[in-house]
């Protein structure tokens, strides 16, 4: 089944008009939600989106060829903002740009079906690109979640915006595809998701972005991405090559990138596939993965140990090494949620986001 033949699913009242076609305005937003196999987590994920303080938005669902309960979780919600399109597995980038396609609004955001979103989220991004209309992208602080939605740690916040290519390029501070809010036109005029990239294809599609237009931060954490077993990121090496990929693609746009950032760009994939490693991957060969990550880092950009994240994976490498195999992945989560804490202690805007995420899951 090609694009033009997707089957579009109809709500519970037994229509699904085009806005457009049935004399309503188009919204202000599209969100799309790609889902494959996501019946264990697509309802969370889409409940936040409906809670949003800002309300005028469709919510697009792109069904890549489920073969689990999707759907059947999909009927449930009755709101006049859902369309949901039916499509062969293609992958995330396929999905996203599906998504793309089929939307109405000014501006696009996206949200994985396992991803989290504070209710402001949409509110303060849009409010931030219309103040500056020469930016083509919004993005948030992100937090993350494990898989029963209970809190983690956070995510270093960033305070870069405007010409922001060089520092994107050298750590992915958007963190993931559920992040951004752009605007359409400009996603348009950069092509979309690059499908052949595989798991860096969101990466890929902000550094075409940024080489572009400026970005805004809302700065607030408003994302919450989920860490467990099922998801995308825990094939560790999957990640690690395509992320090299995109990498290469990137710096052969800019050939005047000095060498030694060349290899900090590098190091921090090596590091990124670390984290990975450690905290997502499965096999008898993780630890040693890990370890063989954080040498590469190093080697290549020794300056990474002053960092405080290199640092920190490697204190948490030491010690898991210490521990049995069948004890490394529940002492992982247990240093990752002591992280947490501390950051609760040292950070205000982590205190705000934990009161969000006990109002969310009170209901």
């Amino acid at each position: 089944m090609n694009d033009v033949a997707a089957r579009a699913m109809t709500t519970l009242d037994g229509s699904r008009p085009d806005p457009v076609a049935s004399g309503r305005a188009a919204p202000t937003i599209s969100v799309v939600v790609p889902a494959y196999n996501s019946e264990q987590t697509l309802l969370q994920a889409i409940d936040s989106v409906r809670r949003q303080t800002f309300t005028d938005f469709e919510l697009i669902v792109i069904d890549d060829g489920s073969t689990d309960g999707t759907l059947r979780r999909l009927e449930t919600i009755a709101d006049p903002r859902l369309r949901v399109f039916t499509y062969p597995n293609g992958g995330l980038a396929s999905a996203r740009n599906r998504g793309i396609e089929r939307s109405l609004g000014e501006f696009v955001s996206f949200i994985d079906a396992d991803d989290v979103w504070t209710p402001d989220k949409l509110e303060l991004q849009l409010q931030a690109l219309r103040v500056d209309p020469e930016a083509a992208v919004a993005y948030s602080w992100t937090a993350f979640i494990g898989r029963n939605g209970g809190f983690l740690f956070a995510k270093e916040p960033s305070q870069i915006e405007g010409e922001v290519y060089t520092d994107l390029l050298t750590g992915n501070f958007v963190a993931s595809g559920s992040n951004i809010l752009v605007r359409k036109s400009c996603a348009h005029a950069v092509g979309g998701f690059d499908a052949t990239l595989g798991s860096a294809h969101d990466w890929d599609f902000c550094l075409r972005l940024a080489a572009r237009w400026p970005f805004v931060l809302v700065p607030k954490y408003q994302i919450l991405y989920r860490i467990w077993e099922g998801a995308m990121s825990a094939d560790a090496q999957r990640c690690e090559r395509a992320c090299l990929h995109a990498c290469e693609r990137a710096l052969q746009r800019f050939a005047e990138v000095p060498l030694w950032r060349r290899k900090q760009v590098i190091s921090n994939v090596k590091q990124y596939a670390a984290f990975l490693y450690l905290t997502r991957a499965s096999g008898v060969n993780v630890q040693k993965q890990a370890g063989r990550r954080l040498a590469e880092c190093i080697m290549l950009y020794p300056r990474t140990l002053l960092t405080h994240k290199t640092r920190k994976l490697l204190v948490a490498w030491s010690l898991l090494c210490l521990l049995p195999g069948d004890m490394r992945r529940p002492a992982m989560t247990s240093l990752l949620r002591c992280y947490g804490r501390w950051l609760l202690l040292r950070r205000r805007e982590v205190r705000e986001l934990m009161k969000a995420i006990d109002r969310e899951r009170r209901g």
